[in-house]
């Protein structure tokens, strides 16, 4: 669901920058891939690499920006995929 779900357009790329989840390369990456899918799973590629940190602060602007799907990654029904997130960057 959350592959098809985030609304990753212009505005919400630029404040995942001026937040410090991706950088600038990530960013022109991002707005060039055509298909919100595949978008969306880069986004979530890129975030598996960055730190918990910068993981953190995507929760906090996705709850600002898209609080419906905050709520997937943050109740009791999201718990699971972030501690795979957290596995991941800790792992990878």
């Amino acid at each position: 669901m959350l592959m098809n779900a985030i609304v990753c357009e212009n505005d919400f790329v630029d404040k995942l920058v001026a937040a410090g989840c991706i950088t600038e390369p990530q960013r022109k990456y991002l707005l060039n891939t055509v298909q919100p899918r595949e978008r969306n799973e880069k986004l979530l590629d890129f975030l598996r690499r960055r730190s918990v940190a910068d993981f953190n602060k995507f929760i906090i602007l996705l709850a600002n920006e898209q609080p419906h799907l905050a709520k997937l990654l943050t109740t009791d029904g999201g718990e699971i995929l972030i501690l795979m997130s957290v596995h991941c960057m800790l792992y990878a």
